[in-house]
């Protein structure tokens, strides 16, 4: 069944050039992201608080500002709105959006179903992609759902579950003696002889899209009102800039108002591109090189879409900030220790960005903050469990 679909154009990031929609994209001409345009003044009259009321409480209750022409062309796995928890021991209000609970475990979920979705629906049969781990296993699960091919690279420090999960839901993987844009040039070197379409990050239009509705969902569940701040973990970033689009896109239909929360940009101090372009005041992000951490999702050297992120950061009043491999698993046992939430290392990553900014007065201890937690920590490796008792000699409970 058609539905309606308020899709305008295509629009280079960078140029602001036109792009027709309805047709394959990657970059634009410019070699920059494109960023998907919607009638918002039309949206405004369908995607109501009327109409949200009647619909399934998932990722694609916010239709209207998703791009697939036809209901037909959705491949869903059954991703629902995740919850929101609060954390009881921090004095101020700290919210951790918890995105371990999507199929394949992880956030990847959200833009690798649109960008498939778009990708049925535009007669696209092959696909591939560099991943640090849980953008491949999304891949592998929503191509198989909808009878694609997949083929994934991935760096050699990739945590195994993950390469034995992309192996398993269908794809062919492969593991690379590089970094994860270095894998991303595998991918563009194989385009032409393969015949392969490339859905890296930011290099085609609608991984974005899925991951924007982070920023719908959370100002719906925060009664249309946006938190003090937003901690996110940044690699490629397209998360970051696609909850930045989707606030302006909820002001423009009268959802929300101006106020906007301030976006932090959280990376590790072993590959943080981002926060050294941002304390420099530079509008482009150089190279990482000899990227290494264990947070293995943020383990980006260089961004296509750093230009982006870097706006996003500036406009909001935010700022990007490194934190140590060391305080991302202490905050990460501490968490699960305390609150009972096993968060993956980019999501402990945020936690630790964000007690090292209370510390240095970046931010308010009386500030609403969301911190994101974009994978299930069960999907990264775990300190060994030593423990043993021999059930046949006697056991001094007292010392248990």
């Amino acid at each position: 069944m058609a539905a309606r679909n308020f899709v305008t154009h295509l629009e280079c990031s960078l140029t602001g050039e036109r792009n027709e929609p309805g047709k394959v994209h990657g970059l634009s001409r410019a070699g920059k992201p494109l960023l998907v345009r919607y009638d918002l003044a039309a949206v405004r009259h369908h995607l109501t608080l009327g109409a949200l009321k009647i619909r399934p409480f998932d990722l694609w209750r916010y239709r209207e500002l998703l791009p697939m022409r036809c209901d037909e062309s959705i491949v869903s796995l059954g991703e629902p709105v995740t919850p929101i928890v609060r954390l009881r021991s921090d004095a101020g209000e700290v919210l951790i959006k918890d995105e371990s609970r999507l199929p394949t475990g992880s956030f990847k979920a959200r833009g690798l179903a649109v960008a498939v979705s778009m990708a049925k629906e535009l007669g696209l049969k092959h696909l591939a992609i560099p991943t640090n781990g849980n953008a491949g296993a999304a891949l592998a699960a929503y191509a198989s759902r909808a009878a694609l091919k997949a083929t994934v690279f991935c760096p050699e420090q990739t945590p195994e579950i993950n390469v034995r999960e992309i192996a398993a839901q269908g794809a062919r993987v492969y593991r690379v003696n590089g970094q994860i844009d270095e894998c991303g040039k595998l991918v563009a070197a194989g385009r032409e002889v393969k015949g392969w379409f490339d859905v890296s990050t930011l290099k085609e239009p609608y991984r974005i899209e899925g991951k924007k509705t982070m920023g719908l969902e959370l100002a719906e569940q925060l009664g249309w009102q946006l938190p003090d701040a937003i901690f996110y973990p940044t690699g490629g970033g397209t998360g970051l800039i696609g909850m930045w689009k989707a606030f302006h896109e909820l002001e423009a239909i009268g959802l929300i108002g101006s106020k906007r929360p301030r976006m932090v940009a959280v990376q590790a101090s072993g590959c943080a591109p981002i926060v050294r372009a941002f304390d420099n005041g530079e509008k482009h992000a150089t190279r990482w090189e000899n990227a290494t951490t264990v947070a293995s999702g943020i383990r980006v050297p260089a961004a296509i879409g750093d230009f982006l992120i870097l706006n996003a950061v500036r406009e909001s009043g935010g700022f990007a900030i490194a934190v140590d491999d060391d305080d991302i698993l202490a905050r990460r046992q501490d968490v699960a220790e305390r609150e009972g939430l096993l968060l993956c290392p980019e999501g402990a990553a945020t936690y630790a960005a964000y007690r090292k900014a209370l510390s240095e007065k970046r931010i308010k201890a009386s500030d609403r903050v969301v911190l994101f937690n974009c994978a299930s920590g069960l999907k990264y490796p775990l300190p060994p469990v030593e423990n043993r008792l021999d059930r046949h000699a006697k056991i001094d409970f007292n010392a248990l």
